[in-house]
Parts: structure tokens; C-alpha cells; sequence
């Protein structure tokens, strides 16, 4: 029996996910794997019972990746199961920084009162006049599963798109609307670009990118929209272009006590992935992910461990974790002999992971006595 824990609430139908070989416990400590939203995790026991962790979201920074690696715990995350939903709240960034509606919404509320209300509208509503998007050029900063759809309904709605991704994916080139025109120079893009968004992993090469340099290089005036990570942007240096026009709006989905009171600024109360559908995909997605680890042994869209599959099971599987090592597939293959059915080795980084099929039982102490390894699993 795999013992799960919720450290946030999750969805039903991804709990449904799990078959009767699954039992819900309270406690992260009799837990064997844990699904989490944004409880942080940082400064938590993770017991020795623990052989996964699933995100349901896209996002890791409330989970210690290398504490966990190190422990043998393989973290997953659900990349793209919220996209549609951060893709339409993106969208409607893009109506909201090219028409004052946030304003002239405020300014209705504030009237309220006002008997000759459908008057004053008519006289008042000039002050509230944008501009549209159609024929405007958006720059899309980041062209993972999020980006695509982004550069896709702006291209549909009339818009010159412009993309820019140094790690471009063959799945992502493939989705992208031909017309989006690739830059290969993320500076091209500020230039050029009426609007901005951007879609890119907090990493530290692109923390802060968005910072007094960056955005001289941007047009008067652009627009800028934030609905990927709120670190991506330095908040002093995009409140001081606010203050001086050089940015003509700021939509971000990520408020502070400082962004907040900037000049132009759009505050969203981080709603990206907030719809009942993008929660129920992520749980299914997070559900399916541990799943599939703890009874086939294959990592699927893990963050701190290689992606390594060999299928449904058909025979009894062993896997090692490890780390330092270069490879470990010719020391297993040593050691299991020929009860391999098949075998697979990949690595991350510093952190490696060989699964293989074996047609009987295997001698896991002496798996375990090899270098480097963290953990041993019988499946």
C-alpha cells in the first residue's frame, strides 16, 4: 500500500486518479509520496519513507530540490497543464494595458452615486480612451507551453508577434503559428515591440533580466506584461520607468506593497493558473506522474532527476538513484547479469537514475554498495 499526503488541497479527480493500492494520511512523516500546490517545503523533516514529491503547477521555488535529490526523492512538476489558463488571463492583460478599463471601471465605481451617471459617462469617458492591439507589435519572451498559445491568440487577433527562445523545443516549433516571426536576439525584441511578455523559468541567468538596462533598450511607452515569475523583473528599476513613461503600463500577476502603488501599474492577485480546470488538469497530471513512478519506475517530468522510461512493466523492475557518477548502467548491468530484460541510465546534472527490467529477484545490497548511490527501489 502507497501512503500519499496532500500538503495543500488538491483536486478531487486527481485523488481519483489513485487506485485502491493508495491511502490518504495526514502526515508528511508516514507518508510515501506528497502532492503539494504552494505549501512550502523548505523547512520541513522529509522522512526516509519519501520517494516523490509532485508539484501540481508548473513552479518549484517552495520545494528544496537538492535536499530532496540528495535524499532520493524525486520531484515532479506538471509543465503545460495550466498554459490555456495563464494564456486567456494573458490575454486579457493585453486588452486591460491597451484600454484604461481597470480605470474606467474605478472611475464608474466612484460615481456611483451620480443620478446623470449615463451623462457624465458620455462626458467622462474620454479620459479613459486607449488604443487597440490589432496591428501592434508583441514581443513573447519564452516559447515554452505557455508562450506558444500566447504568440497563437495574438496572432489571431490581428497582432505582428514576434518570438524569442534560445532553448526552443522541436514540440514548440511545431506548435507555434508559422507567421510568428523567431528573433534570435532577446534585445531585437525591445526594441521592435509595442508590447512585451514574458514566459521564461525563474533560473538565476534570468532573474532580474527585466532591470534598467533591459528596458532602455525598450520602445517609449511599451507595455509590458509579467504573468511568468515576479523576480523576472527588478520592481525599482520597472517603478522608476513607470514614473517616467518610458513604460506606458505594467500588468503583473504578482502584486507587492511596492508594485502596487507604481504609476500604470496593473495588479493581478496571482489568478494565472486559478480556474477550476487548470487545478483539475495539474492534479490529474500530478497524480498520473506518481503513479507511473511508484508502480513502473519511470520518470516523467521530474525536476531534479533525469527523464528515464521503459513503459508499462511487465516484469519486476529495480532502480537506482544516484549521484557523481557518470553512468551507472554497466556496474547494474554487472551486478543483475543476465536477468535484464531491458535497462535504461540518464542523468541531470549531478543526480543520475538507471531503471531495469529483470525476470528475478536482484541482489539490492550490493546495488546499494555501490558508489554513489542514494537509493535502491524494488518495484
Amino acid at each position: 500500500m502507497t501512503k500519499y499526503t496532500c500538503l495543500n488541497p488538491i483536486a478531487k479527480v486527481g485523488l481519483d486518479v489513485f487506485s485502491d493500492q493508495y491511502e490518504a494520511v495526514e502526515s508528511l512523516a508516514d507518508a510515501n509520496v506528497a502532492l503539494v500546490r504552494s505549501a512550502a517545503m523548505h523547512d520541513l523533516d522529509l522522512p526516509d519513507s519519501l520517494v516523490a514529491v509532485a508539484r501540481a503547477g508548473a513552479g518549484v521555488n517552495n520545494i528544496p530540490l537538492p535536499k530532496c535529490a540528495d535524499k532520493g526523492i524525486v520531484v515532479f512538476n506538471t509543465p503545460g497543464a495550466n498554459a490555456n489558463g495563464v494564456k486567456e488571463l494573458a490575454m486579457a492583460g493585453l486588452l486591460l494595458a491597451s484600454r484604461n478599463i481597470v480605470g474606467g471601471c474605478a472611475w464608474v465605481q466612484h460615481n456611483a452615486d451620480d443620478e446623470n451617471l449615463s451623462k457624465s459617462v458620455e462626458k467622462g469617458k474620454k479620459a479613459f480612451a486607449g488604443s487597440e492591439i490589432m496591428g501592434k507589435k508583441l514581443g513573447v519572451i519564452g516559447l515554452g507551453a505557455i508562450g506558444v498559445l500566447v504568440a497563437n491568440a495574438a496572432k489571431a487577433l490581428g497582432m505582428e508577434v514576434y518570438g524569442y527562445d534560445p532553448f526552443l523545443s522541436a514540440k514548440a516549433a511545431w506548435n507555434v503559428n508559422s507567421d510568428v516571426t523567431f528573433v534570435p536576439d532577446v534585445e531585437d525584441l525591445y526594441g521592435m515591440c509595442d508590447y512585451l511578455t514574458i514566459h521564461v523559468p525563474l533560473l538565476d541567468s534570468t532573474k532580474g533580466m527585466i532591470n534598467k538596462d533591459s528596458i532602455a533598450k525598450m520602445k517609449d511607452g511599451v507595455k509590458f506584461l509579467n504573468f511568468s515569475r515576479d523576480t523576472l523583473v527588478n520592481d525599482a528599476d520597472m517603478l522608476e520607468a513607470l514614473e517616467s513613461g518610458k513604460v506606458g503600463c505594467y500588468v503583473t500577476d504578482f502584486p507587492n506593497p511596492a508594485i502596487v502603488k507604481g504609476k500604470n501599474v496593473v495588479a493581478i492577485p496571482h489568478l494565472g493558473a486559478s480556474t477550476a480546470e487548470s487545478e483539475d488538469n495539474c492534479a490529474i497530471m500530478a497524480a498520473k506522474e506518481i503513479r507511473d513512478y511508484v508502480e513502473n519506475g519511470n520518470i516523467v517530468n521530474s525536476v531534479n532527476y533525469p527523464a528515464v522510461s521503459l513503459g508499462a512493466k511487465g516484469t519486476d523492475r529495480v532502480a537506482v538513484l544516484y549521484k557523481g557518477a557518470d553512468s551507472l548502467q554497466a556496474a547494474v548491468e554487472g551486478i543483475l547479469g543476465g536477468s535484464i530484460v531491458k535497462i535504461a541510465d540518464g542523468k541531470r546534472g549531478e543526480y543520475g537514475y538507471c531503471l531495469a527490467e529483470v525476470s528475478s529477484p536482484a541482489d539490492v545490497s550490493a546495488l546499494e554498495a555501490l558508489d554513489g548511490v542514494i537509493k535502491v527501489r524494488t518495484i
